[in-house]
């Protein structure tokens, strides 16, 4: 039905993946490319607004030429935020990145080119915690930030923060979920003297690493290795995993099916 819908709006189908979860539900993602897209697109809407109606059907249009409004969180460890604004730069990451929050100084970036991107500097200790979230609040809405990247920002969102953000926040764990939660994942793997380690990328709830996992990475380690050889080879793995989590966010691969996802890959 959604097909004939393409085709009677002349649509050009470039993608079209499915999937037929053992819960019963049914996923798809198509990407199609109209020959007159202001005249069609609104026909094309209404067409599938009823059928959605008709079947109950949770659904979504997007327009690919519109980037998303990505705010990006860092603390004292920018590797990631240093790898999402080099793929944004070459245009490897489909993104508008709208601000730069850290709870460090901007001086300790330096060295990162931000170009023009707007940085904020807010502090947070136990006694502002929440007037800090408040200014944080009010930057998303400011900037109209559409989706917001933990790229290793060591602070916790209250619950209240996490609320505001369904779907709509993804952090990078430096290790391969559900095992090692918190901080210094590396160190504890060390101690359990693991193979593998690894990095989680996930949506943020109030749970604390235990949102529905977008993408994971692992490598390999030995018994030689000590724990600074961890954290090194884990930046590498926590880079690209939020890459890729981050792209397939914004490029709209990413379905919630409960405390779980369906991704969409290309």
């Amino acid at each position: 039905m959604i097909s004939t819908g393409l085709f009677e709006a002349k649509a050009n189908i470039l993608e079209s993946q499915q999937h037929d979860d053992p819960s019963g539900r049914f996923f798809m993602r198509v990407v199609f490319a109209l020959q007159d897209h202001d005249e069609t697109y609104e026909w094309l809407h209404a067409r599938i607004e009823a059928l959605a109606s008709q079947f109950n059907m949770t659904w979504s249009l997007h327009n690919r030429s519109k980037r998303r409004r990505v705010m990006l969180m860092v603390s004292k460890m920018d590797h990631c935020l240093v790898d999402l604004l080099y793929r944004w730069r070459i245009g490897e990451l489909p993104i508008d990145p709208v601000a730069i929050v850290a709870n460090y100084p901007k001086e300790e970036y330096a060295h990162i080119d931000m170009k023009d991107i707007p940085f904020y500097y807010l502090p947070i200790s136990k006694d502002t915690k929440k007037e800090q979230e408040q200014q944080l609040w009010d930057i998303i809405k400011e900037t109209r930030s559409e989706l917001v990247v933990l790229a290793r920002y060591m602070q916790i969102l209250s619950s209240d923060m996490v609320k505001k953000l369904p779907g709509q926040c993804i952090n990078i764990h430096h290790s391969f979920l559900p095992g090692f939660k918190g901080a210094k994942a590396y160190h504890q793997a060390f101690t359990r003297g693991v193979k593998l380690i690894g990095a989680t990328a996930h949506y943020v709830t109030e749970d604390l690493d235990e949102g529905p996992i977008i993408e994971q990475d692992v490598e390999r380690v030995s018994h030689r290795d000590v724990p600074d050889d961890l954290v090194r080879k884990g930046r590498d793995i926590e880079r690209r995993v939020l890459a890729k989590a981050v792209r397939y966010h914004v490029e709209n691969r990413v379905i919630l099916n409960g405390s779980k996802t369906v991704i969409f890959a290309d």
